[in-house]
């Protein structure tokens, strides 16, 4: 095992030399610099003034407190003067107001359309030998991110009903879609977690423009929806979901049309009830059936698009719905690995901005992976995603310019931690840590100060 690692390793100059002399090795990495991206940035920059922070070197600054592990504005003003101090520019104050008014400035359309546009440059770079069966598959799923407990903040995104005013957080809902071959973010929405519009299926049906023919989605039961598999099917889209809950007693794989064993296609009916976010042009303009295909894998029972057997049989439909799973360890990473679960932004616009920033870093990251696994001829899913990420934070630090020797070492390092492939691995959901001995907070805070002052402190937990 160690040796076959090792001679993995060993081969891998080779193959960077290799590449050079086929194609253009960092056509990843050259993204950052190409003419289309650049477009991107001039044409969306606002009009400004020369100022201490301008718009590009605000989001440099804003990118790099994302990947920071001090994420305060003051660190990263702190290194902006040091490095000017270096380089023998005017230093300037290190208060943290004119950076902070640069970020209200930096325009959300500029960072959310940035992360957009590099993720799918990301993707038309992937190699067909990293799709499925040469086609692209997209994951979606959605997740919740609280941020802090401001009268703005709450008034966009109300934190939970069932908390008690001042012991709550804002809370929103993002939902993403991503690629299933390199991870790169294709596109994301964000909304309130409860109420109108801010429901998962009501933000993905926001982004369905950035579904094309061919493509292949995956998701879980929640949305496998009969006006959203129609819609997908009228754009070429196919699906492979787990089967909606409102379907689940239902089925009966004795009827329809027989594939195989608990494999079958069925036709179902559109529903009599109109959905209240559907016009009534568009309930009639909906087709009256559909045929789909249903197949119990294990304990789930999946629905698909895919009804040839010899192009999709049942064991290539299972293995390819086992990888939606991918998705869970993305957003894993942008919540937990880079920090974004805890938003630190104090009102709903600039929220949104971090949001879009760190779904910018994330893209980021993901680039050089993708870079990393085209060299060591491997895919970007096996490569460890901290890794990269703390190789990168290293790296700005101790290099300013680096030769395309340099960024070969560098992916070649990228490429040297693997993600361990443990398939069927189960893990109970419980911690095993306690937490501190202190009781939860069921008073607004000032109130539980007033107490503090009359009474003392309450005594610890047991």
């Amino acid at each position: 095992m160690h040796h076959a690692t090792r001679t993995t390793i060993s081969r891998q100059p080779a193959r960077i030399s290799a590449h050079r002399t086929q194609c253009d090795t960092f056509s990843f990495f050259n993204l950052l610099t190409s003419d289309a991206l650049l477009d991107t940035v001039e044409r969306l920059l606002p009009t400004h003034r020369e100022r201490l922070y301008p718009p590009t070197e605000t989001l440099s600054m804003f990118l790099a407190q994302a990947l920071s592990a001090d994420r305060s504005c003051q660190n990263i003003v702190n290194q902006s003067a040091v490095q000017r101090l270096a380089g023998g520019l005017p230093v300037g104050s290190t208060g943290t107001g004119a950076y902070c008014l640069a970020r209200q400035r930096l325009p959300i359309d500029m960072v959310s359309c940035l992360t957009q546009h590099l993720g799918g440059l990301i993707d038309a770079q992937v190699p067909d030998a990293w799709r499925w069966q040469g086609r692209r598959v997209r994951i979606v799923d959605g997740t919740t991110l609280t941020m802090p407990d401001t009268p703005a903040n709450q008034a966009a995104f109300p934190q939970q009903s069932n908390q008690k005013p001042g012991l709550g957080f804002p809370i929103c809902r993002l939902v993403g879609i991503t690629c299933l071959a390199s991870g790169a973010l294709l596109n994301a929405a964000i909304g309130r977690y409860k109420g109108k519009g801010g429901d998962e299926q009501t933000l993905l049906r926001s982004m369905q423009d950035s579904l094309e023919s061919g493509d292949i989605i995956l998701g879980d039961a929640y949305f496998a929806t009969y006006f959203f598999i129609a819609a997908m099917q009228a754009k070429g889209v196919d699906i492979l979901m787990e089967q909606n809950g409102s379907r689940r007693l239902s089925t009966d794989f004795r009827r329809g049309r027989r594939l195989g064993p608990r494999d079958h296609v069925i036709v179902i009916n559109k529903p009599k009830k109109r959905p209240g976010w559907m016009s009534e042009v568009e309930y009639a303009e909906a087709p009256e059936t559909l045929a789909l295909r249903e197949l119990k894998v294990g304990s789930k029972t999946l629905v698909t698009t895919l009804q040839s057997t010899r192009t999709a049989p049942k064991d290539a439909l299972k293995a390819l719905y086992q990888s939606r799973w991918q998705v869970e360890l993305d957003l894993r990473h942008i919540k937990a690995t880079m920090g974004l679960g805890i938003l630190s932004c104090k009102t709903p616009e600039m929220a949104k901005k971090e949001i879009w920033v760190y779904l910018l870093a994330y893209n980021l990251i993901r680039l050089m992976m993708a870079q990393s696994a085209l060299l060591a001829d491997i895919t970007p899913r096996t490569i460890s995603f901290k890794h990269c990420l703390q190789l990168w934070v290293l790296w700005v630090q101790q290099i300013n310019t680096a030769d395309d020797d340099q960024l070969a070492k560098l992916w070649l390092m990228m490429a040297q931690q693997r993600v361990g492939n443990r398939p069927g691995r189960t893990e109970p959901r419980a911690v095993k840590r306690r937490p501190k001995p202190f009781p939860l907070l069921t008073k607004p805070r000032a109130l539980a100060r007033q107490d503090v002052r009359r009474f003392g402190h309450p005594k610890k937990l047991n």
